[in-house]
């Protein structure tokens, strides 16, 4: 009889998102494949070291400790089958149930997030995350030396999100690239009642819902955090936006352009998400840290003469 994941939360995450591969990977860079699959083998028996994600995948997993099955998180890498034992190996020692996994060996994996109905992928690999991006999942390059989740909030996840081509689309993001704040919060203040289009992390939002209202009986909590660089006047429309998509967040931060690290060191998030490298560089100083490569400050550069 088959199974179906739906009805579930869904992630999808790869290999080296999960767990401290960082010196196989050094390996597989500097030599090939076939050394890295001898690496793995010759470690079978030698668990890895958490990743960058393995607290936040620790947790989702809590939410299935009353027996429940509310989460589901699968392996999606581009690790070769045989490197993959040492993955499931070693999550079976460090008591991470996971059941399901797809190696595809060197091939960007992400067509295979329709498949499972993925809400989120998390992998170390700019490529693949642009590629889940462009198919219209979340997706976040991680920073695997992100300093680690301690072990606090044991019994609530906390997700922080930036706004603007995270949640939201990244329309007024450009009218600020191309005309300055002036313009930008102009546009926002007579668009105010006017919903932001969504961004690629709305459907996840979406998906976290069920998760949000469960009852204080079940085993883990979410909170929730926008951290935005917006300020006054601009925040009037995101918080609409959320209104009207009916979603809620525990906590928005409207920073007016402050270092979002310092206020993501007392949220204490054991994810943050966002589209700017800058912020992430120092955001992944406080805690796990993903990037999300989509909207106008991802674009590559356009072509100019003096570059011809």
């Amino acid at each position: 009889m088959s199974q179906s994941l739906a009805g579930k939360l869904v992630v999808a995450i790869s290999s080296r998102a999960l767990f401290d591969f960082e010196e196989e990977n050094r390996v597989f860079e500097e030599a090939d494949d076939r050394a890295y699959m001898e690496l793995q083998l010759s470690r079978l028996d030698v668990p890895a070291q958490p990743g960058v994600a393995f607290p936040l995948v620790k947790k989702l997993l809590g939410f299935n400790a009353d027996g429940e099955n509310r989460v589901a998180v699968v392996i999606l890498s581009r690790n070769d089958p045989v490197s993959g034992l040492r993955v499931f190996r070693s999550a079976q020692e460090a008591n991470l149930q996971l059941e399901r996994g797809v190696f595809t060996r060197g091939r960007n994996p992400y067509p295979y997030l329709t498949s499972l109905g993925a809400h989120l992928f998390l992998s170390a690999k700019e490529e693949d995350v642009r590629a889940a991006l462009n198919a219209g999942f979340a997706a976040a390059r991680v920073y695997p030396h992100s300093a680690q989740a301690a072990d606090r909030h044991p019994d609530e996840i906390r997700i922080a999100f930036d706004g603007d081509a995270v949640l939201f689309s990244d329309e007024a993001e450009r009218i600020y690239a191309k005309s300055g704040l002036a313009a930008f919060q102009k546009h926002e203040i007579e668009r105010a009642g006017i919903p932001l289009p969504p961004g690629p992390f709305k459907p996840l939002l979406e998906a976290l819902k069920p998760l949000q209202t469960q009852p204080a009986s079940a085993p883990m909590r979410i909170r929730t955090a926008l951290v935005t660089a917006r300020s006054a006047p601009a925040h009037e429309r995101a918080i609409r936006t959320l209104m009207a998509w009916d979603i809620q967040v525990d906590e928005a931060m409207f920073l007016g352009g402050l270092e979002k690290a310092d206020f993501l060191r007392e949220f204490e998030p054991d994810f943050f998400f966002d589209d700017q490298t800058g912020y992430c560089d120092t955001a992944a100083r406080v805690g796990p840290t993903g990037h999300v490569v989509s909207g106008v400050k991802n674009e590559p550069p356009m072509n100019t003469d003096e570059h011809r």
